[in-house]
């Protein structure tokens, strides 16, 4: 064991045995803008063995108040998170591996991407794919950790399958689109994105070294600006529950489910085809070329034409910018990109 670890060994909670398990132990991150650089960063340090980030975006000028892991040259390359986020973790620690994945997380790979992981870190920034991941963590049998925040107020909790109640017998049904604040609606301040995130990352170290006996065991909520601080003890899980009481995975059984999703607050809808597929980018910048102004670099391309932009990625998905009216951005990806 290195020095690297030498103080949070000391730490008789963790000591060398938990050290050595955070070194082999294998870490989903789900979404990689402010909670997920924290998670990242904070793990990464901790050394745990390996990171998986997956992530859909690329990373913006108005990111960088409180995505940590990002540069002002991530946002002018317009790299995507997950890659700047890898880049940025092997210049912290080098003994690592960390996995980045620039993708976004629906029915049709969740349950790939946590197979050979020990648990989920709650990065994201919606409630679909939160119910996603809850499906899958409860169908795997393997913890998970939400955690979501705006302006200055975060919620936070650990789903223990079978243990625990998940978090659809919490809240029942998805909010309604519109009814919960977004950053791009309401900010959103660093501090309470460390806070969140310190509790979700010091209960991911407690279940990987083996001490599930020092959960928190509730529905945590902080509003730092107010200085309000509130801790709800949780139960047994619901027999009821639609998804750990009936196991009714219906998230994950969408299979006729189209992958269009307005950006809430950007102005941007995401195109996803239904099916795997691969662009060959340079080929694509060759093809239309004549259709705007093109620029790309090997993680995705940029086709700006009048009022909106198209940003594509190599996996066929696509972010339009410049409308919130899905069958326009379906319109322009097929017309640019393809059927």
């Amino acid at each position: 064991m290195n020095e690297r670890y030498s103080r949070q060994i000391l730490f008789t909670e963790i000591g060398a045995e938990g050290q050595e398990k955070l070194l082999t132990s294998r870490v989903l991150i789900v979404g990689c803008g402010a909670l997920g650089c924290s998670h990242a960063e904070t793990l990464t340090r901790a050394g745990v063995g390996f990171l998986r980030i997956v992530d859909r975006d690329f990373v913006e000028f108005s990111n960088l108040q409180r995505q940590t892991l990002f540069s002002e040259k991530d946002a002018k390359e317009r790299l995507p998170k997950a890659i700047a986020a890898k880049n940025r973790l092997a210049e912290i620690n080098s003994e690592i591996e960390v996995e980045a994945i620039v993708k976004d997380v629906n029915f049709s790979n969740v349950e790939g991407l946590l197979k050979d992981c020990d648990l989920i870190l709650d990065g994201t920034d919606n409630f679909q794919t939160r119910y996603l991941i809850n499906d899958a963590s409860v169908k795997a049998n393997k913890p998970w950790i939400y955690g979501a925040a705006v302006s200055s107020y975060g919620t936070t909790m650990t789903i223990i399958p079978n243990a625990t109640p998940c978090l659809r017998c919490i809240f029942e049904e998805i909010p309604s689109a519109g009814t919960s604040p977004t950053c791009d609606t309401a900010g959103v301040i660093q501090p309470i994105i460390s806070t969140i995130s310190a509790v979700q990352t010091t209960e991911a170290l407690k279940i990987l070294v083996g001490k599930p006996e020092n959960l928190h065991k509730s529905l945590m909520q902080f509003d730092v600006w107010q200085n309000d601080w509130r801790k709800i003890k949780l139960g047994l899980p619901n027999a009821d529950c639609k998804t750990c009481g009936q196991r009714n995975f219906e998230f994950l059984d969408a299979k006729s489910q189209e992958f269009t999703a307005v950006l809430c607050g950007r102005n941007a809808v995401q195109i996803s085809p239904p099916n795997k597929a691969q662009i060959d980018l340079q080929t694509l910048a060759g093809k239309l070329k004549n259709s705007g102004e093109v620029k790309q670099n090997e993680y995705l391309l940029r086709l700006t034409v009048g009022e909106y932009e198209l940003t594509i990625f190599q996996d066929a998905r696509a972010i339009i910018r410049g409308t919130d009216d899905i069958s326009t951005a379906r319109s322009l990806y097929a017309k640019f990109v393809g059927s």
